[in-house]
Parts: structure tokens; sequence; C-alpha cells
């Protein structure tokens, strides 16, 4: 019998950028999307720019509309969170929907993410 993940509902959210967020306190990076990073990311650091399958993102003005349109997203309907695990930094990697509809997909349908490969 196929084992059915639980869908938390989001009583309060906050969003850090284009795919990280708090749902009830707990950080969440929403999963298989990559948005452009903001001022003061060290991925951003000329000394330690990630390159390779999934460079770096450094297009602040991006950062800001992919973490506004994130927000305004949210704030449309109940956001419900479904847990798949952790990535390397501790954070729940999730499926975050409203309404019904997955939030990196939208971000990514409006150029302001890209899918993670």
């Amino acid at each position: 019998m196929p084992v059915v993940a639980a869908l938390i509902l989001c009583a309060t959210v906050t969003v850090h950028d284009g795919d990280t967020l708090r749902c009830n306190g707990e950080k969440v990076r929403i999963a298989n999307i990559d948005a452009p990073e903001l001022p003061g990311s060290s991925r951003c650091d000329p000394r330690q720019l990630r390159t390779g399958a999934n460079p770096s993102w450094c297009d602040y003005e991006a950062g800001y509309a992919s973490r506004d349109a994130l927000s305004a997203f949210v704030q449309t309907g109940p956001v419900q969170l479904e847990r798949l695990g952790t990535d390397r930094y501790g954070r729940t990697l999730g499926r975050v929907t409203v309404n019904g509809h997955d939030a990196g997909a939208y971000l990514v349908s409006k150029g302001l993410a890209r899918w993670w490969k």
C-alpha cells in the first residue's frame, strides 16, 4: 500500500526569497525549482560562484521580483505544504500549493524561477 504524504496547512507564511519560505515557523525550500538570488547570497560571491548543472542565478532585480511574486501568490488563498524530505542545509523540501496550484510551477511559468535539474 503506497504511503500518502500529509498536507500541512500553513496558518502563518513568511517569504524569504523566491524559493524559500516559512510555514508555521518551519523553513521550507520549494522543491524542484531554483529562483534568482538576492543580494548577500554566498552563491554570488565571486570566490564561491557555483557553476555546473545548476549555476548560480545572480540577477538581484529578478530575485526581488521572484520573492515579491511568491509573496503575492501565497496571499491568494490557503497555503498547504507537502513535505518531501530535507536538503543539505536541513531545510524542509516541499511542494507548496495555494488553492491547489503549485507555487513552483507558478513561478516557473512567470519566468521567475527555473526547474532544478
